[in-house]
């Protein structure tokens, strides 16, 4: 199992506790969903979290980088930020920004049925 692999199995395990979590591959990295919602990614072994209006504050106070990529040649940001060590570290703190993270998906799904 390489590197990714291992990492994204480590975070699955470590947010099994907020619910039935599964990782799944996509466009070089791995979605993680919940009930059929993403709320985090894995890409080049680094964990982001689904953020949004309410919670982006959080991540930008503690310094975290939001998830970006190169599509012919320009940059684009995702609503998704890298998650803290600490939740890395800590199964309650990963828990915390998780959950969060979860409720971030539940809004936006719950905007899109709006629509």
């Amino acid at each position: 199992m390489d590197k990714e692999k291992e990492f994204v199995s480590y975070v699955v395990e470590l947010m099994s506790s907020t619910g039935p979590v599964h990782a799944k591959a996509m466009f070089g990295g791995h979605g993680i969903y919940r009930e059929g919602l993403m709320f985090a990614l894995v890409a080049d072994s680094v964990l982001y979290l689904k953020s949004d209006d309410e919670t982006e504050t959080q991540f930008k106070v503690k310094g975290l980088e939001a998830f970006t990529y190169n599509k012919k040649g320009k940059i684009y940001a995702m609503s998704y930020y890298q998650a803290p060590e600490e939740a890395l570290e800590d199964i309650d703190e990963m828990n915390l920004w998780a959950n969060q993270a979860y409720g971030v998906a539940l809004r936006a799904a719950a905007k899109k049925r709006k629509k």
